[in-house]
């Protein structure tokens, strides 16, 4: 009798945790799932901030401290310690350091520190508008650059339509440049050669290297770090510092190292949050952003500077995006179905010879029982 009252107890109370397990398990994968949107639009809205100001800050950041060679130093290496110290942590993976990688990469480092040194002396002679225009020119460069250096099938008509939209917004717009000087055009056209050189060249270093993300990162930062006391030697900035430095100029006081600190952190926010971003959100998710990310810079650079294009030139700046957008949009790729399902036919295939394999064993097992029989 006491076995069969204990046993109903043991069974309601089996029931009773059988009901809350579910309960909790709901409760559980709701507070996951909340917690993966908040860090999704948390990081979101860090790469939309960081890549919305990384344009505007650099150029505050040129304008009160007007040395380029030392400002992309300082953010090499605030980028190179952050990858350092995040990796030590836990936070990130990335390549260990070698020495044969690196002399590997020292071209692609090259190509790196030309690409950001031109960025911040474009900055410095011309304003935020003619630097987008430029950068939004580099993918036509870049297209003939990867068919006739990489191999690449030539773009498809629907990525020449969009290149041809973003050519006829950068004549639109340097057309209607009030602002045009010689010294600003020509440190954007070594602006736009740099960085076309640097966008085939580190396509080609990945395809052949095979370094991760962070790596990359590490490396580009690191390298082009070491070449700042060349840059120093060749473009006269050690004289220039010096003379600065003797004068007692404010360049130490927090107006100048409030621009810059910022400028350094941003540059490093920007490749955390851009990588971060590409792998929580679609690919189409992160052009949208990109998108938001130039109109903000657009918009935040009409209302605080004064040197900005007229309302022509920002409709000519306002048809590149368009043509980067339909760029990226004509380039991306679609869902690998296809890969999915031949990984599906070699697995199923995998199967069939491993079972053909059995089924001949098997059969050779009975062929030897039986000729042993047969004796």
């Amino acid at each position: 009798m006491s076995a069969d009252m204990e046993n109903p107890k043991a069974e309601e109370e089996q029931k009773g945790t059988g009901s809350a397990s579910p309960a909790n398990e709901t409760q559980a994968t709701w507070y996951s799932g909340l917690l993966k949107q908040t860090s999704i639009y948390g990081i979101a809205a860090g790469y939309c901030i960081s890549a919305s100001l990384l344009s505007i800050i650099n150029k505050w950041a040129i304008m009160k401290f007007p040395y380029p060679g030392a400002l992309t130093a300082l953010q090499y290496f605030t980028s190179a310690t952050g990858v350092l110290v995040c990796g030590w942590c836990k936070v990130l993976e990335h390549d260990s350091l070698d020495l044969l990688t690196m002399w590997r990469f020292l071209p692609a480092a090259i190509m790196f520190y030309l690409s950001l040194f031109t960025n911040s002396e474009l900055l410095l002679h011309a304003n935020v508008d003619t630097f987008i225009v430029f950068r939004s020119l580099v993918p036509i460069f870049v297209a003939i650059g990867e068919t006739l250096f990489l191999h690449q099938p030539w773009p498809s008509l629907k990525t020449w339509l969009s290149l041809s939209t973003i050519f006829g917004g950068s004549v639109l717009y340097v057309l209607t440049d009030l602002q045009f000087t010689v010294m600003a055009y020509s440190w954007a056209l070594a602006y736009l050669v740099s960085m076309t050189i640097d966008f085939v060249y580190i396509k080609h270093v990945v395809m052949t290297i095979g370094l991760n993300t962070w790596g990359l990162v590490l490396y580009n930062n690191l390298e082009a770090l070491l070449l700042f006391p060349l840059e120093l030697l060749i473009m006269g900035e050690l004289k220039k510092i010096k003379h600065e430095i003797s004068d007692e100029s404010d360049w130490h006081s927090f107006a100048v190292v409030l621009p810059v600190g910022l400028s350094c952190l941003f540059g490093l926010a920007i490749s955390f949050f851009g990588f971060s971003c590409r792998r929580a959100i679609s690919a189409t998710g992160y052009t949208v952003l990109g998108v938001v990310n130039k109109l903000l810079t657009v918009v935040i650079n009409l209302v605080i500077w004064d040197r900005h294009s007229t309302f022509i030139g920002t409709v000519g700046l306002l048809i590149c995006m368009l043509g980067g957008i339909m760029y990226q949009q004509s380039t991306s790729k679609p869902k690998a179905v296809p890969e999915v399902k031949a990984e599906q036919t070699d697995e199923e295939q995998q199967k069939l010879l491993e079972m053909q394999s059995n089924i001949e064993s098997n059969n050779n097992e009975k062929e030897a029982t039986q000729s042993n029989q047969g004796k």
